[in-house]
């Protein structure tokens, strides 16, 4: 390209790509502002791409470092590059994919995909070919490197590579097949991922070729690389999905391979292996296709259960105590508000989900709870799988699961008796019919494992007891409540933190499944959970704040008796005073407190003005900075609006607990400008909570709201979308409570709201709950005008 560069520039920028790696953070500092100074120059990129390309007498750390800079400023700025610059770093690229270095390959690939994924592909017309030469070349090296490339270019861009008119899948795919038989694995890994990428899509290309596909997948079915296995175990996850009839014909043999490679000895393979079973369940298939299987499947998920030792020295297994141990804060994962108003005159009947609880429940049993292990394992894996096949064969599952129960259960080594415990509740939803014979039995055995001296143990049958908790429950006499209850609030005192966690957790289920069936054990649960507060570290509370949250939601008016308030509200006063308003622990501890107000009602008057004030103070705070970063977004921050959602829910629990005593506070207080803006924010859920707030304002003290109705009406009518069925929801309350206050005066908004209203009830597949408001919204405006009109409405019925 005739450019040379200059030797003095050159020497300045290497000492800065060395200085950079240096583990001084000031010295960082100061070299990322001189990066960004040389930004300036147009030719920086081209001695960032000599540097990686060309310079082979530097190290290679300082090499790829000099390609991951450019990188990120390709990313931000290509389309600003000159012709001249763009096109070099292009040529070198290209000329760079066969480095003798696999880190130096690596980087120049990450920075084709990058280029390519600028919209490059389209203005790079040689790229593809040329990758595709290079293939064939007699050079490991150069092959590697450009299989390298063409799998990030076919991760990054797929889509891309599918819509192109010039079809560049059609000569790709076949080509990619011919290397599913090389003599490198590094090459047969690489060609697998790439088609990979483009089933899930059933791209024409690959559906052209896909008995050719198979029958390369089948010959590299028992191959010896741990990365070729797992991605053919990939491409059957995903076919299984996407091309399942070209999977039926050899489910049989499938089947039992998927079940050898969920045992292999590498963990990442076995882990990719048993997604296989999560897929399966999802299909008509399966109980047919399985059913054979289930005898040699189920024993070989619970051993997947079992943690390794590896497992356990990261999760510090041994440590039986550490509840003085502050939490770190990345130990803290981040937390995101969930509105309790997400839909406002919810039916009691709402059942839950289905399979889909399992993850959720699981979050709460101690297994997530530690970043240094995967989010996702083999552990976790081989449970979820049980779980979603217990609810495909149910009890046709119990004549294979018991005996693995029996003896993992009660087997002397506590790492196998804790997986048992972890199927046992993993079995739960999907077998309950037939295990409820056995639960007698089997309850007491859980309760006596909430004293092993193992905390795994503990932590883990905490959680399989919550599973099991609604047959407790319903039974008269609270022969198994009781004992249940009493071991859980111990465990909730636990010296070891995860116990705790999981104890919480599980005490939270019981209280949901309980309800008022707790009001005579009151004393003792408040008891152990305000002394809670004096035992849990940072994470912990979190947890104890949503205990005590859905106690109060559970027993409601109950909690309203002095005894229990001067217990209970002290320590949450203080939690909230230490509180600074920009923590992000006054989340669950203002949710906490919106579920004790609505509970406490009356009960609540003596703590309610400070709280009201500070939430109202957090609302209007989260607006004037949002419209400080509308205005100047150089200079101030955007908000978090998680702050004024929660600080809305809360006042709505004020307004619905506290009735009219509310209505002082609204009156001194600007809520009325501040729900205005609210109502209008672009962020859904900012809506969804204003309108909750605003429904329950309208029930509580209607005389402050009614000045307000001609503007917040209008506003109402524009969020009758469907869509958003929350915002929706929430919207169509409100306007059914103000109609009911308003009366014959609604008649002057009908035309702001009916149509939307009769276009929800006539649309097909409307949400229950949105259905059961939109008809009460729409009743309401009707006998509120009728009266004093005798003109026809017409509605739909």
């Amino acid at each position: 390209m005739g450019w040379n560069p200059d030797r003095d520039a050159l020497s300045q920028i290497l000492g800065l790509l060395r200085e950079s790696q240096s583990p001084d953070t000031v010295v960082q500092q100061s070299v990322q502002q001189k990066l960004e100074e040389l930004n300036k120059f147009t030719d920086f990129n081209k001695y960032l791409i000599f540097v990686l390309t060309k310079l082979t007498t530097e190290d290679e750390p300082t090499r790829s470092l000099s390609g991951l800079i450019l990188k990120n400023n390709v990313k931000a700025h290509f389309h600003q590059f000159p012709p001249d610059v763009a096109q070099f770093i292009k040529a070198e690229c290209l000329s760079a994919v066969g480095d003798p270095s696999p880190l130096i390959r690596a980087t120049v690939g990450i920075l084709i995909t990058t280029t390519a994924s600028k919209g490059e592909l389209s203005t790079w017309p040689e790229l593809l070919p040329r990758l595709c030469e290079m293939l064939d070349s007699a050079d490991y090296n150069v092959c590697e490197g450009a299989f390298g490339a063409l799998q990030k270019i076919c991760e990054d861009s797929a889509e891309f590579l599918e819509k192109s008119p010039d079809r560049p899948l059609d000569t790709l795919i076949p080509k990619f097949l011919q290397f599913f038989k090389h003599s490198s694995s590094k090459i047969r890994s690489h060609a697998i991922a790439c088609v990979n990428q483009f089933i899930i899509s059933k791209t024409q290309a690959l559906m052209a070729n896909i008995d050719a596909f198979l029958q390369n997948l089948f010959h590299l079915a028992m191959d010896d690389d741990p990365d070729v296995r797992k991605n053919v175990c990939r491409a059957l996850v995903m076919l299984l999905d996407a091309h399942i009839s070209s999977l039926i014909p050899h489910m049989h043999n499938i089947i039992e391979y998927m079940m050898i490679r969920t045992q292999d000895p590498d963990e990442n393979v076995a882990l990719e292996a048993c997604e296989f079973w999560l897929s399966l369940a999802e299909h008509p298939i399966c109980k047919e296709a399985l059913k054979p299987h289930l005898p040699k499947l189920i024993p070989i998920l619970v051993r997947g259960m079992k943690y390794s030792e590896i497992d356990i020295i990261l999760l510090k297994g041994d440590v039986e105590e550490d509840e003085s141990v502050p939490d770190r804060s990345e130990d803290i994962k981040p937390r995101f508000h969930k509105s309790r108003h997400t839909i406002r005159h919810e039916p009691m009947e709402n059942g839950g989900s289905g399979g889909e609880e399992f993850a959720d429940d699981e979050s709460d049993d101690g297994l997530d709870d530690d970043s240094s292990l995967s989010d996702w394992n083999l552990r976790k894996c081989s449970a979820a799988a049980l779980d979603v096949l217990a609810n495909v064969f149910r009890e046709e599952m119990l004549p294979v699961i018991l005996p693995i129960l029996k003896e993992t259960l009660f087997h002397q080594e506590w790492e196998i008796r804790e997986s048992g415990i972890l199927a046992l509740g993993a079995i739960a939803e999907g077998c309950m019919n037939g295990m409820t014979q056995h639960l007698p039995e089997l309850i007491p055995y859980l309760i006596s494992c909430l004293q092993h001296k193992k905390a795994l143990v503990r932590s883990i049958t905490c959680w399989t007891l919550s599973r099991y908790c609604h047959w407790a429950v319903v039974l008269p006499d609270h022969t198994f409540l009781k004992p249940l209850m009493y071991e859980l609030l111990k465990c909730v005192l636990d010296s070891n933190k995860r116990v705790q966690e999981a104890a919480c957790s599980a005490f939270a289920t019981l209280e949901e499944e309980a309800c008022t069936e707790l009001v005579p054990y009151l004393a003792d649960i408040l008891k152990t959970l305000v002394f809670a507060f004096k035992k849990y570290q940072a994470k912990n509370l979190l947890i104890l704040y949503d205990a005590i949250g859905t106690l109060a939601d559970s027993v409601g008016n109950y909690l309203n008796k002095e005894e229990y308030i001067q217990m209970l509200m002290p320590p949450l006063i203080e939690k909230w005073n230490i509180l600074k308003d920009e923590d992000k622990d006054l989340f669950p501890l203002l949710e906490c407190l919106s579920s004790v107000a609505t509970a406490l009602q009356s009960g609540f008057l003596p703590y309610c003005s400070p709280v009201y004030q500070r939430c109202v103070s957090l609302v209007e705070q989260t607006l004037n900075q949002t419209m400080a970063h509308a205005q100047n977004p150089g200079q101030f921050e955007a908000a978090d609006k998680d702050f004024m959602i929660v600080s809305l829910d809360l006042l709505s629990g004020l307004a619905e607990g506290l009735n009219g005593h509310v209505g002082q506070l609204v009156q001194q207080s600007n809520i009325m400008q501040l729900l205005y803006q609210a109502m209008q924010d672009p962020m859904p859920e900012v809506r969804q909570s204003s309108f909750a707030l605003l429904g329950d304002l309208t029930k509580a003290c209607f005389q402050y709201v009614a000045p307000c109705i001609s503007e917040f009406m209008p506003i109402l009518g524009q969020n009758l979308n469907p869509e958003l069925i929350s915002v929706c929801n929430n919207a169509t309350w409100a306007i059914g409570e103000i109609s009911v206050k308003l009366g014959p005066e609604m008649r002057v908004y009908i035309n702001l709201v009916l149509t939307d209203l009769i276009f929800i009830i006539n649309k097909p597949n409307t949400p229950k709950t949105l259905l059961e408001n939109t008809g009460v919204s729409h009743f309401e405006i009707f006998e509120t005008t009728r009266r004093r009109t005798r003109r026809s409405v017409g509605f739909a019925t």
